[in-house]
C-alpha cells in the first residue's frame, strides 16, 4: 500500500517555519514509572517556554488515549502501537513549528530507540527516575494497589517491565530534587537544542 503514497512536495518547509519563528520545534520525550513526576515536570518546562514566546504542546495519556487511541488497550502490543502513532503525531507537530513535550512511561528501550530514530536530532529523552516505592507513595489514585490487587493488568512496574534506560539526555531524580530544580535542568539541555538556530 504504502508504495502508492507519493507524498506532496509542500512549497513551506520546516526550514522556513523555524527562520520565521526564531526557534526550533523539538520532541522532548519525558519516560519513566507512573507516578515518577513525568506530567509534573512536563507541565512545568511547558509553562517556561510557552512564556518565552514558544509554541508547545504537551501530550499524555489523557489526551491521546481519550481519542486517537482510545480503540488500544494495554497489552505490550498495544502499548507499542500507542507510542508508534504518538511518535507520528508528534512529528507533524514539530514539522508545524511545536514544540512538543510527551509524558509517557514508555517502559521499552526498543520503542524508544524507534522515536530517537524517527525524530533525530529533534528528540531529546528525558528520564525522569524515581524508586517503584516512592512511586507508590504518589499514588493518588490508588493504580498501583490496584496491580498489587489484581485488579489492573500489565501494569508497569508490577506485573509488566520497565527497562530503564541507557542513555537519556537528560536524568531527573524526582524524590531528590524539587519540581522547580527539575526543570531548570531539563530546560538547561533544551533551550540548547532549541535556540541552536540563532
Amino acid at each position: 500500500m504504502t508504495e502508492n503514497i507519493i507524498p506532496h512536495d509542500h512549497a513551506i518547509k520546516q526550514a522556513d517555519r523555524i527562520k520565521k519563528l526564531g526557534y526550533r520545534p523539538i520532541l522532548i520525550w519525558f519516560v519513566g514509572l507512573s507516578g515518577s513526576g513525568k506530567s509534573t515536570l512536563a507541565s512545568g518546562l511547558e509553562s517556561k517556554l510557552f512564556n518565552e514566546g514558544i509554541n508547545t504542546y504537551i501530550l499524555d495519556g489523557d489526551n491521546v488515549r481519550s481519542g486517537l487511541n482510545k480503540d488500544l488497550d494495554f497489552s505490550d502490543e498495544s502499548r507499542k502501537e500507542n507510542l508508534r502513532r504518538i511518535t507520528e503525531v508528534s512529528n507533524l507537530f514539530v514539522d508545524a513549528g511545536t514544540v512538543v513535550l510527551t509524558a509517557f512511561i514508555t517502559p521499552f528501550e526498543e520503542e524508544r530507540k524507534k522515536v530517537r530514530e524517527k525524530m533525530g536530532e529533534s528528540y531529546v529523552e528525558v528520564f525522569v527516575n524515581c524508586p517503584l516505592e516512592e512511586c507508590e507513595k504518589r499514588d493518588v489514585k490508588g493504580l498501583y494497589q490496584k496491580a498489587r490487587e489484581g485488579k489492573i493488568k500489565n501494569f508497569t512496574g508490577i506485573d509488566s517491565p520497565f527497562e530503564a534506560p541507557k542513555n537519556a539526555d537528560v536524568e531527573i531524580l524526582s524524590h531528590q530534587l524539587s519540581i522547580e530544580e527539575g526543570v531548570q535542568r531539563i530546560y538547561d539541555i533544551v533551550i540548547k537544542k532549541i535556540k541552536d538556530n540563532e
